[in-house]
Order: C-alpha cells, then sequence, then structure tokens
C-alpha cells in the first residue's frame, strides 16, 4: 500500500487517506487505518507532510462519523421498530432503553475510545445517532478522538517506521478483546442490579405509602407503568427521546428497564452467576442453532490464543513453515498443512476480519444446508481452494512464468476458501433475480482480483468459489427448479460486465502494484487500448442494458476482437514455451472479455429492442374483439373499466381473448389493474405482456392489482401493497345499528332540507347540470395543492362517457349539491354479447364547497340502496392510494417507505382521510397492490407513476409543491 501512495501525487494521498477514513466512520468495513500507516510512511521520505496526513485523517473520521451519525439519527428508529417486531428477544424495547441508558452515561467515552477500535470505529456513528445522543456532544467526542487517534497513529508511525505496524495492529486486535470482556463485565452488572430492583423498589413504595398516600411512586419507577415498556414509550413521533428514555442512565441506580424474570430476591454469589447465566443465554441458544459455525469459531479463536498468533504474526514464528500450505509444503510431503493452516491468519489484524466472515459465511450456510452440509461444503471448498491452487501453479511454473515461480516460494495459511465456498454456496437459496446477480457479484470479484492482485490468496479464492458454482447442482438437489435467466437478467449480467471491464482496465492501467511478484504493474494495458476499449464500452453500456440489438452487435465484435487477441498470445506462449510478464500482462483483459462473450452469446436472444424509437412499440394483433367486448363479456376487476380510459394503450394476447391496459412513462409499461380476459389464461396473458415489454426495452409492472393476479405472476417477481379497495357487499346490506347511526344522520338531514337523490347518466343531462358539475369540480381542484390527477383517477370527462352512471344531489332549486360518477364492473357472460354488471367502483367524488355538508355520505349511502334494488352485488368506493386502514399494522420495508411518502403526500392531496372517510360505510377490505419484478426496477416505477398520475406536470412543479406543502 505504501509503495503504491508514493507514486501519486501528495494531494491525491491526502484525498485517499481523508475518504478512506472517512467511509470507514460511516461503517463500511474499509482499511482507514491501514491507509493511513502507509500514508505515514510514505511521509517519512519526505514524499507528503505528516502533518497534512494527520490533518487528512482528522477531517475524514469527523466527517465520516457525521454522516454515520446522521445516518443513524434519521433511519435508526425505523430499523429498531422493526427489530424489536422481528427479534423481540435480541431488539425488545428494555434492551433498546438499556442501550440509550449506556449512552446516555458513557457515550462521549464510547466515541473517543471506539474510534481506537476497529470494529467500534465502524459502529460508534450509526449507533450514536440511532441511539439519539445530543450532536454537540457526539461532535465535541468525536473531534477528540479523531485527533488522539490520528495523531497517535501517526506518531507511532513516524518514531518506530515499519515496526509500528505490528504495534498497532496488536493494540487494536486486544483493544477489541479488552471491549468485549468489559461489555459481558457491565451486562452482567447491569442485569444483577435490575433484578434487585424488585426489593428496592417495593420497599420504596411501601415507605411512600406510609406518608404520600397510594399511588405515590419510588424514585426508581418509571413513568411508562407497570406494564412492558415499548418502543412507543421511548421515541416520540418526531423521532427524538421520551423524556423516559431521556432520563435513563442519568440518575445512579435508575436504569428504568424492565426486570429480568426469573432473577427477583436472588443476591451474592448466587445472583452474579444467575446474572451471567442471562448474559450468556444467548451464546448458549447460538451454539445449539449453529453448532458447526460455534464450534470452528471457537477452535480458530483458541488456537490463535494458544499459539500467540493472536498479537504476533504467525510468518514470523520458526514453526510457521511446518503448518502453513503452499507448493513447497506439498513437494516436501507435509499433507498435514491443509489442515494445520486452516486454523491460523497471518496478521492479528485479519483474525477479526476472519470471524466475521465465519459468521457470515459459515453461519449462513448452515442455517440453509444444516450442520453436516455445512461442514461438508466448508471443508471441500477449503480442500478444492487450496489444492487447485497448488496444481494450478505447478501448472503455470511449466511455462517459465516469474510470477508462478515468485507465488511458487510461498506459504499461506487461512479458512478464507472455506469461508467464501460456504458463502458462494448460501447464495444458492437467494430467490431469482438476486441469486444470480449475487453469483456474478462474487465471481467477478474473485476472478478480478486474481488477474490483477494475483496473490496464493487469490488463487485459492478463485477456486473455493468457482468449485462451489460447478457442483452446485448436487448441493441444491437436481429434484429442484431451476429456471432460466430472464431477457432482463441477460442485460444486467452483460452491463455489470461491461462495466467491471472498463473500471478495471482504467484501474489496472493507472495504478501500479506494490508487490514486484504479482501479476500486474504499472501500464498493464497500453493507453490506445485502454481508450477504445472504456469509449466504446461507454457508448454501448446503456443500449446493452435496454437490450438493442445494434450494441450487442458492437459489443460482440469488440468482444471477439480481444478473444482474438487473447488466442493469439496463449498460442505464442504454448509454441515458444515463454511466458514473460509482459504476455501475461497484455493477455489479463483479453481473458476477461471471453466470459462478457459467453454472457452475450446465451442471451443473445434479449437483444432485439430496435434502435429507433419508432419501431419501438407494442405488437398488435388482429383480435377478433376489441377491448371493450373481450371487458364486456369477460368481465375483471374494479377497476376495470378504467381500462377503457383514452390515456391507456392495449396488449392484446396472441388468442385475442385477454388484453392488459398499460401506459408507458420513462421507460416503465404500466398495466393498469388485473389482465382483463378468461380467468384460466390469466398466467399466460401476464406471461406474453411480460416477454413483449422486455423484447422493446420496458419494465413491465401491475399496478392495483387483486391478489388473484399475484398468485398468478412469475415466481421471481415480488410486490407491494398500494391500497385497500373498500367493498361494500349490497346483498347483505342494512344501515342498521349504532355503526351506520351518522349515515343514517345524514340521509334524514337531506330530507329536511329538501335534498333529492338522483341516478342518472350525467351525458343525457341538460347543459345546466353539466356546467355545475364542470364548475364545482373545478373548484375543488382549485383548492388543491396538487392538479387534478389521473391515470385511476378520473374527472367529469370520464363521467360523461354514457356507460357511466352519475350520482347527483339536487335541493330545491335544482342547484347540484354533490356528484359522484360510478364505473360499471362487469362479470361473465353466459351468451355472447350478453352484458352483465356485477358491480359499480366510485371514480369522481364532488361536493359544492358551501353547499349541503354530509352531501356524500347522502350520496354514496342513496346509491348502494339504488344499485341494491338493482340487484348487482357489490359497491367498490375504490381504494385511496397509499393509504391503509388503521389496523393494518406497522409497515416494514418498502411498505415502510410507501407509508412515510403517504403522510408526506397527505396535506396535498389527503389520501388517507379520503380513505377514512370510507371506513364510515364499514365495508370490507381487499388488498391492491404493485406487482413488479424486483427492487432494482422500484426508482423507475416511482417515476413512470408520477408521469401517469401527474402527467401534464413537470418534476420541478411537483417538487415545488411539495416544498410549499
Amino acid at each position: 500500500m505504501d509503495q503504491w501512495l508514493a507514486t501519486i501525487p501528495p494531494v491525491l494521498i491526502i484525498l485517499v487517506v481523508a475518504g478512506f477514513v472517512a467511509i470507514e466512520s460511516v461503517g463500511v468495513p474499509l482499511p482507514g487505518e491501514t491507509v493511513l500507516i502507509a500514508a505515514t510512511l510514505v511521509s517519512l521520505d519526505g514524499h507528503i507532510s505528516p502533518w497534512l496526513v494527520w490533518g487528512a485523517a482528522v477531517v475524514g473520521a469527523v466527517v465520516g462519523d457525521s454522516i454515520g451519525y446522521l445516518i443513524g439519527h434519521r433511519f435508526g428508529v425505523r430499523l429498531l421498530t422493526v427489530g424489536a417486531r422481528r427479534f423481540p428477544q435480541r431488539f425488545g424495547p428494555e434492551r433498546i432503553h438499556r442501550a440509550i441508558a449506556a449512552m446516555n452515561r458513557w457515550g462521549a467515552l464510547a466515541v473517543i475510545g471506539g474510534r481506537f477500535v476497529a470494529v467500534l470505529r465502524i459502529l460508534v456513528g450509526p449507533l450514536a445517532g440511532t441511539l439519539r445522543m445530543p450532536y454537540r456532544r457526539f461532535l465535541a467526542a468525536n473531534v477528540v478522538g479523531a485527533i488522539l487517534w490520528s495523531g497517535a497513529v501517526v506518531l507511532i508511525v513516524s518514531m518506530l517506521g515499519q515496526a509500528a505496524i505490528e504495534i498497532i495492529h496488536q493494540f487494536a486486535w486486544v483493544a477489541l478483546l479488552l471491549v468485549l470482556v468489559a461489555i459481558v463485565v457491565v451486562a452482567i452488572v447491569v442485569v444483577y442490579r435490575t433484578r434487585r430492583a424488585p426489593a428496592v423498589e417495593l420497599a420504596a413504595v411501601e415507605g411512600a405509602s406510609g406518608t404520600g398516600g397510594p399511588g405515590t411512586a419510588g424514585p426508581g419507577t418509571a413513568e411508562a407503568g407497570t406494564g412492558a415498556l415499548e418502543i412507543g414509550d421511548l421515541f416520540l413521533d418526531d423521532g427524538s427521546l421520551s423524556p423516559l428514555a431521556a432520563r435513563a442512565g442519568m440518575v445512579d441506580g435508575q436504569t428504568g428497564i424492565a426486570n429480568v424474570p426469573g432473577l427477583a430476591g436472588v443476591s451474592g454469589l448466587a445472583g452474579v452467576a444467575q446474572a451471567a447465566g442471562v448474559v450468556f443465554r444467548p451464546v448458549g441458544r447460538t451454539i445449539r442453532r449453529f453448532p458447526f459455525t460455534t464450534g470452528l469459531f471457537g477452535v480458530f479463536l483458541i488456537v490463535g490464543i494458544a499459539t500467540g498468533a493472536l498479537w504476533n504474526p504467525v510468518h514470523q514464528q520458526p514453526w510457521y513453515q511446518s503448518i502453513a500450505y503452499g507448493v513447497p509444503s506439498f513437494l516436501a510431503g507435509q499433507w498435514w498443512t491443509l489442515v494445520t493452516g486452516t486454523f491460523f491468519s497471518q496478521i492479528p489484524l485479519h483474525y477479526s476480519l476472519i470471524l466475521v466472515g465465519l459468521i457470515v459465511g459459515v453461519g449462513w450456510a448452515e442455517r440453509a444446508f444444516g450442520s453436516r452440509r455445512a461442514f461438508g461444503i466448508f471443508a471441500g471448498g477449503q480442500i478444492v481452494a487450496v489444492v487447485g491452487s497448488l496444481f494450478f501453479l505447478l501448472a503455470a511454473r511449466s511455462f517459465d512464468s516469474p510470477w508462478a515461480d515468485h507465488l511458487g516460494t510461498q506459504y499461506d495459511v487461512g479458512p478464507s476458501g472455506g469461508m467464501l465456498a460456504c458463502l458462494a454456496a448460501a447464495m444458492i437459496t437467494l430467490r431469482a433475480p438476486w441469486r444470480l446477480r449475487a453469483q456474478f457479484a462474487l465471481f467477478a470479484a474473485v476472478t478480478v482480483a486474481l488477474i490483477y492482485i494475483g496473490s496464493l490468496a487469490d488463487i485459492e479464492h478463485f477456486f473455493g468459489v468457482v468449485g462451489v458454482m460447478v457442483v452446485a447442482p448436487f448441493i441444491q438437489g437436481f429434484h429442484r427448479k431451476r429456471g432460466r435467466p430472464s431477457m432482463r437478467e441477460w442485460r444486467i449480467l452483460a452491463f455489470a460486465g461491461l462495466v467491471i471491464l472498463a473500471v478495471v482496465e482504467i484501474i489496472g492501467t493507472l495504478l501500479p502494484s506494490d508487490d514486484p511478484g504479482t501479476s500486474t504493474s504499472s501500464g498493464a494495458s497500453t493507453w490506445v487500448d485502454v481508450l477504445i476499449d472504456v469509449v466504446i464500452i461507454a457508448l454501448i453500456a446503456n443500449g446493452i442494458r435496454q437490450g438493442f440489438r445494434l450494441s450487442w452487435v458492437i459489443a460482440v465484435l469488440l468482444g471477439l476482437f480481444n478473444v482474438i487477441e487473447f488466442v493469439g498470445l496463449a498460442a505464442y506462449a504454448i509454441i515458444a514455451v515463454d511466458f514473460p510478464p509482459a504476455l501475461f500482462e497484455a493477455m489479463t483483459n483479453s481473458s476477461l472479455w471471453i466470459a462478457l462473450l459467453v454472457i452475450l452469446w446465451l442471451g443473445r436472444g434479449a437483444y432485439r429492442v430496435p434502435w429507433r424509437r419508432s419501431r419501438r412499440v407494442v405488437r398488435q394483433t388482429d383480435a377478433q374483439k376489441s377491448p371493450l367486448e373481450i371487458l364486456t363479456d369477460d368481465g375483471g376487476g374494479t377497476l376495470s373499466w378504467m381500462t377503457m380510459w383514452k390515456a391507456n394503450s392495449y396488449f392484446v394476447t396472441a388468442d385475442g381473448d385477454s388484453f392488459v391496459a398499460y401506459q408507458r412513462h420513462s421507460g416503465v409499461a404500466i398495466a393498469l389493474g388485473d389482465p382483463v380476459g378468461p380467468p384460466e389464461k390469466l398466467q399466460q396473458t401476464i406471461a406474453e405482456f411480460v416477454a413483449e415489454c422486455e423484447r422493446i426495452g420496458l419494465a413491465p409492472c401491475f399496478f392495483s392489482v387483486s391478489d388473484l393476479t399475484l398468485t398468478e405472476a412469475p415466481d421471481s417477481w415480488t410486490h407491494l401493497q398500494v391500497a385497500e379497495d373498500t367493498i361494500i357487499d349490497l346483498p347483505t346490506l342494512e344501515m342498521a345499528g349504532k355503526r351506520w347511526q351518522p349515515i343514517r344522520s345524514a340521509i334524514n338531514r337531506a330530507t329536511r332540507e329538501k335534498i333529492t337523490f338522483r341516478m342518472t347518466t350525467l351525458a343525457d343531462e341538460p347543459w345546466s347540470i353539466v356546467s355545475q358539475v364542470r364548475a364545482i369540480s373545478e373548484e375543488w381542484v382549485g383548492d388543491k395543492a396538487l392538479p387534478e390527477m389521473g391515470f385511476t383517477l378520473g374527472g367529469v370527462d370520464e363521467a360523461l362517457d354514457p356507460h357511466v352512471k352519475t350520482a347527483l344531489a339536487l335541493d330545491e332549486n335544482d342547484a347540484v349539491q354533490g356528484v359522484l360518477s360510478w364505473l360499471p364492473v362487469y362479470g361473465d357472460s353466459v351468451e355472447p354479447g350478453e352484458q352483465v354488471i356485477k358491480g359499480w367502483t366510485l371514480d369522481l367524488m364532488r361536493r359544492k364547497d358551501d353547499g349541503f355538508k354530509p352531501v356524500m355520505e347522502f350520496l354514496i349511502a342513496s346509491s348502494c340502496l339504488h344499485f341494491q334494488q338493482e340487484g348487482a352485488l357489490f359497491v367498490s368506493l375504490s381504494g385511496a392510494p397509499l393509504a391503509h386502514a388503521d389496523d393494518a399494522g406497522e409497515p416494514s420495508g418498502i411498505d415502510a417507505v410507501l407509508d412515510s411518502l403517504g403522510k408526506i403526500l397527505e396535506p396535498l392531496y389527503g389520501f388517507q382521510s379520503l380513505h377514512n372517510f370510507k371506513t364510515k360505510f364499514n365495508p370490507r377490505y381487499e388488498r391492491m397492490s404493485l406487482l413488479y419484478r424486483d427492487e432494482a426496477d422500484l426508482p423507475k416505477i416511482a417515476l413512470g407513476l408520477t408521469r401517469a398520475f401527474l402527467p401534464n406536470e413537470s418534476l420541478l412543479g411537483i417538487a415545488r409543491m411539495g416544498l410549499q406543502r
């Protein structure tokens, strides 16, 4: 690292130090301390002032921790809420309250001390923001910690040079162990003191009862009452700490947390023992659930402590070559090194990374496949990684490769080959399409590391990952259904491959290697080659992502050129039996093109989108029936009539029996409601529509679909709730009882004030009535912060359709007080051409601002009674977007984001208020969902929906309205 930093200008060194330290402090596990040490070593040669290095580290630490604090402050409470709901034993309110108390008392010391500990350095900023540590206090501690930490590192390295690296790394590891021990001790003390609280509080309450009367609380009681503590007791609506949480830990002996069950009245050594049992109880559960992972973790840690490798680099030990694996060990017949080398790490700092890797990689595999199979995957992956790298190096040495000769003398230790094998195996359990994406990312990472770093560990990682991918069917089971990638997945993989190629070519050319024995050096590719590849990639990458045929042809030609170059160089090496470093360097970029060319060829069917925009249209079939005829014959859902609106386009299936109404916005084909057609052909209709959208480069989605469509959707697709349809069943409707009292009151008041109801067709009404309806609608729109919306929200023009019914509330002078429009919901007809209306859906709702106040209640109730007499089965009051019933539960994930968006838009449009109004009619609820391929489409879908609902408003205008709310 220090050799590389010495080759770049001082300004870039400052930026690199500040950037790495800042990103690490935000919460990303980057080696910020290692970069700081390397930069300080460079400063010893006079290349840069150590004061500048120190200042860059201070600025990076303060800025990074502040960003981490803001991230925790913004999203931490929501994550705690989700954690408390899903994992109540680990993220319960009592535990969160305890953490807040600790942060109140020891937060400043934690921020300062955490800067010196590798793992805490990553967590302290987001954790302080989540637990609402005052920012001024956090900033002061952050600045002090950054100055002390960076100053100590720069000073020690400046005084001791290279010898300081081991001292600093050892200190960081020992400090982490001390922190873990301190956490355990503090936890035991807290639990011990907590279990004594009942007796103390009882005495205080009894003493206070004698003087202050019943209900007088002692000093240790909490305002939350005697019930269980909840998240709402800790955080206010604005996210700030409640008074209860704000005082936690500020007074000695007062924690405010719930008592630990089973410990009341126990004191002395027995109490300490039981408190320790409570603290270590989660460890016991983890051991029982993950025996192999915890056993491997324990053996690895015990071996490191017993041999001193935890604080002294193992390669400095005299017995290192007897336990490390490598080509020399293999040639000497030391077969046991394959086992012994697994339980060591090269340097103490790597132990923390390996232990985390064991938990994530091996633990995930054990959870997915069980202990026995996880053991087999780890052991097999480690063997394949080590033995495969040995045979690879022996084969490479036959070509007189200096790189292979150099690595052929190296030794290595560590379980990283088995860990990555477990990680690769666990990725098999991911749902599509993330399974393929994760596997591609992991394969790309180990491949690029092999080519551009080329250490012995990189070779092991490559063989460990590739070995698992080869035997994946045996791990997963041949009986399990494995689908082929979709057209979109082929495009995404090729696009990612192009981006990776461009990045690694630039990095491989700009950045020299700091190890003369590795595979690359400065100028691994000529600037001309890199410039040609990068420029062409920049021109065609977006076209590959969208599936353009011309971009695919150019990418294939460029790939063939690089592959021909690779083949020619390889042929020269084999014939001449000469494999100099320059030849290997010239072949590295070309070899990556082979993998990309395979992806482009296998997914060639995904690149059929015409280059010309005018040709990128949905194919139309010569259907015998129009969409209107299909709708009236086969029926549809509650939103089906909205598919007849003029803004929609239609995709008709090949057999002409079904159609999908959609709108095209921002590269997204947004289907409106359920596909219309025979129910038994629903799955086929969805598949044909999706295939056609992907053929022309559109992202398909279905908006406001019913659960029936969700069951027929592709298995890899996902969904989220966007609204709730409110249904009133008419055959059983009786407006009796207390729940209907407000509705009956509105009807009785209308009778007293001589307001009459009329169900009509607005197109048949005289001009005087229509003009009043338009005036009321324009008055309503003018009072809204948002303009009149479209897509699923119709207006007066849609109400003028002859198929649509209109409910009018008229006073004694025939003045319109309110108006509703009802859209027909057709059912499956028995005879061809027969039209059966099974229900009605509410669309337009407008009332006169200074007119009869409960006119909406009167109109909806009167309409329901009217349709009941006609024999309709139901009335849908439709669903308000981004709104849900009060008892729908706490949202999580993307649903929580939509819930927050609905609250933001509430002052502008009143979605939730509209939903609450409809609850007066005691409806039943049916979920309305957004069906989409995966989360990667959501940003584009959000933009497309914005365009669909507000087609005449610019994004700047929408942002301006949001700021004016």
